[in-house]
C-alpha cells in the first residue's frame, strides 16, 4: 500500500523527489516551479504568508509514486496533485479530514484529483464538482504567424503597475471568454513588488503597437528541470483581435526553445479562442487536468 510522507521544508522535499520531477518535467512543471520558488524565498529569509505550506511524497517501498503540495497563496487554498495511485489520493483525503484540515478545492492531474475530491466529498457529505477543465500543452516547433504591426519588448521596471493590473485582470477575462460565471478561477494575484521581481528576472514580455502603446502581456516562469511554463497571456478588451497574443506567445516560446528550455502552457478547455491560438502555434496536448471544488451541505 502507498505511504504518505508530509514535508514542511521544500528543500527536504526536493532532495527526496527531484529525480521524479526531473523525469517528467512537463507534467510536474507547476509543483517544481512553485517548490523551487518557495525554497529560494526560504533561503533569502523571507517570512512565509499565513496560509498552508506543505508537500507530500507518496511512496511504495523505496519508490516515489506520486506527489502533492498545498502552497497556493490564494483562497480557497487548493491542493495541487500530481499523478498518484487511486488509493493514495483517497488516503490523502482521509488524512487531511482526520487532522481537521479544511479543504474545499484541489487541482491537478487526472484521475488523481478526481479521486481525492470524490473521497473528500464522501467524508464531508458534500459534492465534488469540476470548476475548470485544464489541458497542458508543449511546443517543440513553433509555427510563427505573420506578426502584426509593432514590436516585442521585455517589460521594464516602469511597467510594474501595468503588469500588476493586467496579471490580476487575467483570471476574470479568461472566465469571461470561457463563458464561466460565478466565483472566479482559482488564481494567484500579485502585488507590484512581485511584478517588479518578475520583470527584473526578464520573465515578462510586452507587445507595443506601431504607436508605442502596450497592447499585450505574456509572462513565463523560470525553467525548472529544463521546462518553462508560459502564462499568463493577456490582451485588454480594446486590443483583442489583432494577433498580438499569437505573435507574442510564438516569439516568447521560440526564445525559450532557443535558450535550451522546453516550453509548455495550460489552456482552459472551455475557452475555444485560446485553444485555437495555441494549437495553431504548434502546441500539442500532453495531459488533461482539472480544478475541483467540494461543496458542503448548508444548514438544514
Amino acid at each position: 500500500m502507498p505511504a504518505l510522507h508530509f514535508y514542511d521544508d521544500p528543500a527536504a522535499f526536493l532532495a527526496d523527489v527531484e529525480h521524479v520531477l526531473a523525469a517528467d518535467p512537463v507534467v510536474t512543471t507547476v509543483l517544481a516551479t512553485v517548490t523551487q520558488r518557495v525554497a529560494a524565498a526560504d533561503r533569502r529569509g523571507e517570512p512565509r504568508a499565513d496560509h498552508p505550506h506543505w508537500w507530500l511524497a507518496v511512496r511504495e517501498g523505496d519508490e516515489v509514486v506520486g506527489a502533492a503540495m498545498r502552497t497556493a497563496p490564494f483562497g480557497p487554498y487548493p491542493l495541487y496533485l500530481l499523478p498518484m495511485p487511486e488509493a493514495a489520493a483517497r488516503d490523502l483525503a482521509r488524512a487531511l479530514h482526520a487532522r481537521d484540515e479544511e479543504v474545499v478545492a484541489a487541482n491537478g492531474a487526472l484521475p488523481a484529483t478526481e479521486h481525492f475530491a470524490d473521497e473528500l466529498a464522501r467524508l464531508t457529505g458534500g459534492r465534488a464538482e469540476v470548476h475548470e477543465h485544464m489541458r497542458l500543452f508543449e511546443v517543440t516547433t513553433v509555427l510563427a504567424p505573420p506578426a502584426p504591426a509593432g514590436r516585442l519588448r521585455v517589460a521594464a521596471p516602469a511597467d510594474a503597475q501595468l503588469v500588476t493590473d493586467w496579471w490580476n485582470d487575467f483570471s476574470a477575462a479568461a472566465d469571461e471568454q470561457a463563458g464561466r460565471q460565478g466565483a472566479p478561477t482559482m488564481v494567484e494575484r500579485i502585488e507590484p513588488a512581485d511584478a517588479l521581481r518578475r520583470i527584473e528576472e526578464r520573465l515578462v514580455w510586452l507587445w507595443e503597437d506601431e504607436a508605442g502603446r502596450v497592447v499585450h502581456l505574456t509572462a513565463h516562469n523560470p525553467p525548472a528541470f529544463g521546462v518553462a511554463r508560459v502564462g499568463p497571456v493577456y490582451t485588454p478588451r480594446d486590443a483583442r483581435g489583432h494577433g498580438y497574443a499569437s505573435a507574442t506567445v510564438a516569439a516568447v516560446s521560440q526564445r525559450l526553445l532557443d535558450e535550451g528550455a522546453r516550453s509548455c502552457l495550460f489552456t482552459d478547455q472551455a475557452n475555444p479562442t485560446s485553444n485555437k491560438i495555441y494549437e495553431a502555434l504548434g502546441y500539442r496536448p500532453v495531459v488533461d487536468m482539472a480544478n475541483y471544488r467540494v461543496t458542503t451541505p448548508g444548514p438544514a
